[in-house]
């Protein structure tokens, strides 16, 4: 994006320094008021409140562009898993299925923890990938098997914990989120923060004990230009 762009028509700042604000809250464990002193220490004063609209204005847009750019090299394996999430004193879910490579494929906040949610994180991955996939692996909460039987009734099912570390693994990021944001003030705030939070996750998710160094610097050099 550039300054020309109409998303940066009447901001004083230039596309490159809000871009950079945006990227620095998704993609580092930092609150709103530590980006705000990032850049007062390179000169740049704005309030954590402007970093706030930006994150919320522009995040949407950046999450979007990269969604769609990594959409094609996520896997057909489904790993899914729920984690708890406490949200003014009641107890929320938060449903996310992840590939075999730990991308993320979708995140879903939820108040319930059966099968009527299972079925409606299913499809929402269904509708969101565009195809079913060759073997999906939860614990062994009941739901998802319910939930598959009737969704993907012809999809294989492993229900096994120790087979699916990486959903728990991928929570961990969002976990971290929580405690600097001091909990998260409701679940459309919680589902607005992970729908843009885990695409940018994606963009710099690059397995590097898989390819060399060179390789490796490459690929986060284009992620970085993206």
């Amino acid at each position: 994006m550039t300054d020309r762009d109409p998303l940066y028509r009447r901001h004083r700042f230039p596309a490159e320094l809000i871009a950079h604000a945006v990227w620095l809250y998704f993609r580092f464990a930092l609150s709103l008021r530590m980006v705000e002193d990032l850049l007062a220490a390179r000169g740049i004063i704005v309030s954590h409140q402007t970093v706030r609209l930006w994150a919320e204005k522009f995040g949407r847009t950046f999450a979007n562009e990269i969604r769609g750019r990594s959409s094609c090299r996520l896997g057909d394996k489904w790993h899914v898993d729920e984690a708890v999430v406490s949200i003014r004193g009641k107890t929320h879910w938060l449903w996310r299925a992840v590939d075999q490579d730990g991308f993320v494929l979708e995140v879903l906040v939820q108040s319930r923890r059966n099968a009527k949610a299972a079925k409606r994180l299913m499809r929402k991955l269904l509708k969101g990938q565009g195809r079913a996939p060759r073997v999906m692996i939860t614990d062994k909460l009941r739901s998802y098997d319910a939930a598959k039987r009737e969704i993907m009734p012809g999809i294989e099912h492993r229900s096994h914990k120790g087979l699916n570390n990486r959903p728990e693994n991928s929570h961990q990021p969002v976990r971290r989120r929580e405690r600097i944001m001091k909990r998260f003030k409701s679940p459309r705030h919680l589902q607005r923060f992970v729908s843009i939070h885990d695409p940018i996750t994606n963009l710099f998710h690059i397995p590097r004990h898989d390819i060399p160094s060179s390789h490796h610097r490459e690929l986060r050099s284009v992620a970085m230009n993206l």
